[in-house]
């Protein structure tokens, strides 16, 4: 199976402001847990290198990492990043999420 996870360019923007303030941190890891509000959660970690088995995704020279696993519920997913009147954080338009919460850090399918 091919999986599509797509880098906006804002999103991109700041994990390089972010990891350059992390020595040592490549990438940005996004990940699918169990949890939350609705039944699954995105969890995002600085990370050291990619597994051989993760998905690099590279956007202006900057990479996010995902694991096998969270490969499948983020297939087609675009990771934004977003700065409004809710404040900062990265946003996940995932078109396999049926319902999301509130704060769309989680989501069910």
């Amino acid at each position: 199976m091919t999986t599509s996870i797509t880098l906006t360019e804002a999103a991109a923007s700041r994990i390089r402001t972010i990891l350059a303030k992390e020595p040592g941190k490549s990438a940005l890891r996004i990940a699918v847990n169990g949890g939350g509000c609705s039944g699954f959660q995105y969890d995002f970690q600085l990370a050291d290198a990619a597994a051989d088995d993760d998905l690099v995704i590279e956007q202006s020279g900057v990479k996010a990492l995902v694991d096998p696993v969270s490969q499948e519920f983020l297939n087609g997913a675009e990771i934004d990043f977003v700065d409004d009147l809710m404040g900062q954080s990265f946003r996940i338009r995932n078109p396999n999420a049926t319902s999301s919460c509130g704060c769309g850090t989680s989501f069910s399918i």
